[in-house]
């Protein structure tokens, strides 16, 4: 196997799968911010959650078009670059991704027709409904792709049948606990991605005095739902964490930094890992916090990397710096959500312009944790492509030289660069025309007499004000 094309095929899988993350984690989100908007919408009969709603819908259907092609374009590698993973795992992958076709493409595509072209032409409860779907499938497409995921970070359920993975137990595959954690956490990622998104948005529109009934509700809501997020995130967080330290133990020590046994363990909060030295320089240790952090005890044995042979151990500078980037940014959007909440529950989070500058800066911020989390566990699984039992050299199609893997890989980069840019472009597009919408106005009577306080309480939009009450 030629070493270099190894190297190419497995930078294109990592690229195409950054690329593509991007996209269905935020539509998650969005989809997730539409059911709560309809829902107050109908709760509440404010026009302003329409507003809002319709703005939102237009961003959420350019992401989710792109998570769909970009997905697409992404599974052809599974047959140019890795076959032999493609053909050993594909008695359990293949159905595990034709479950995703028949719920979640089958929700969504039943389902999302009737938000773009049914918001007047359907009851308010078969819209609302009908969203909900679309929320539902999102999550369950993100459900059978962890699930697919989480049976190769631990394989069940399965027997080697003529150099096959053959499905055994289809009750263990799907029931995994480590499913039941990971799903959970990377739900709440795209959760907290909408959210963040939605509270940066509305700290841009304030910024700029603009749209400021819209600009309330998304940032108050937003912020408030990260604030509830984020700490279960966290708790999801170390149940991962939990997961991967009872059955990947060396991935757990490439995370740690940690070389050599120790009892108590410390934990490294900073060092610069030297893999041919095998120590650490220049590290940054707090005394039995490894061991708290491991097992819960104050004095338990944790292993380090050294136990195990050279060939089995996983790279440890991208595992250890993204699992440290990525907890960060949680704790970084936890300080902004909680304190941001207690600002706009106060009424005083205008006074702030310099919070608002952060709110909107920190947009980044989800995207980087998802794409971190996704290196800390993919990389730290190598150098196994189905943990412990099918290598990743072993799994890269064979006789693929390295021009094959060089084409393929910049194929990949010209058609992702396209989709991307295209993307960012039009969804920017989007955020500079604003949240104008339909709304069902007030007597006009009303608006000359109390325009800001109307607007303030999302009776009627910043547009409607700026035209006298009537539309351009």
């Amino acid at each position: 196997m030629d070493a270099l094309a190894l190297l190419l095929s497995r930078v294109q899988f990592a690229f195409t799968i950054s690329f593509h993350i991007i996209f269905p984690s935020f539509s998650i989100g969005v989809a997730a911010w539409l059911t709560v908007l309809e829902t107050l919408h109908i709760a509440t009969g404010r026009p302003a959650y329409r507003v809002v709603f319709d703005f939102w819908l237009k961003i959420f259907g350019v992401a989710f078009g792109l998570g769909v092609v970009s997905g697409i374009v992404m599974a052809f590698q599974f047959g140019t670059n890795w076959s032999v993973l493609s053909k050993m795992s594909g008695p359990i992958q293949g159905p595990l991704l034709s479950y995703e076709t028949f719920t979640a493409f089958t929700l969504e595509a039943a389902f999302f027709g009737i938000l773009i072209f049914g918001r007047d032409r359907v009851p308010g409860w078969l819209y609302l409904f009908a969203t909900a779907m679309v929320t539902l499938g999102t999550s369950l497409s993100a459900f059978w792709i962890l699930v697919n995921n989480s049976w190769m970070q631990s394989p069940v359920g399965y027997v080697l049948q003529n150099g096959v993975f053959a499905p055994d137990d289809w009750v263990k595959i799907i029931f995994n606990r480590v499913v039941w954690v990971r799903f959970p956490h990377m739900l709440l990622a795209s959760f907290l991605t909408g959210s963040f998104c939605v509270a940066a948005t509305g700290a841009w529109y304030l910024l700029r005095d603009k749209y400021n009934a819209e600009a309330h509700i998304m940032l108050g809501w937003g912020l408030g739902l990260a604030a509830l997020l984020v700490p279960i995130q966290i708790f999801f967080g170390h149940l991962t964490g939990d997961f991967v330290h009872d059955l990947q133990p060396a991935k757990f020590a490439a995370i740690e930094g940690r070389w050599h046994d120790e009892q108590p363990a410390g934990e490294v909060l900073f060092a610069i890992p030297d893999e041919a030295a095998e120590s650490n320089n220049y590290a940054i240790t707090i005394p039995i916090l490894g061991s708290l952090i491991g097992s819960m005890s104050f004095d338990s044995k944790e292993v380090g990397l050294t136990d195990f042979p050279r060939q089995d151990r996983p790279p440890v500078l991208i595992p250890f710096f993204a699992f440290r980037i990525m907890v960060g940014c949680g704790l970084l959007m936890l300080v902004l959500a909680w304190f941001g909440s207690f600002l706009a529950f106060r009424d005083r989070i205008e006074e702030s312009r310099w919070l608002l500058w952060l709110i909107f800066l920190s947009f980044p911020l989800p995207f980087i944790a998802i794409l971190t989390g996704w290196f800390t566990a993919e990389v730290g699984r190598q150098p196994w492509s189905v943990y412990g039992v099918l290598r990743t050299a072993d799994a890269v199609t064979p006789f693929l030289s390295a021009r094959q893997a060089a084409i393929s890989l910049s194929t990949f980069g010209v058609i992702y660069t396209l989709i991307f840019a295209f993307g960012v472009f039009y969804i920017n597009r989007l955020l500079h025309v604003g949240p104008i919408g339909h709304l069902v106005k007030p007597p006009l009577a009303a608006v000359p007499n109390r325009p800001m306080s109307l607007a303030g309480q999302g009776l009627i939009s910043d547009a409607e004000l700026a035209g006298g009450g009537e539309r351009p």
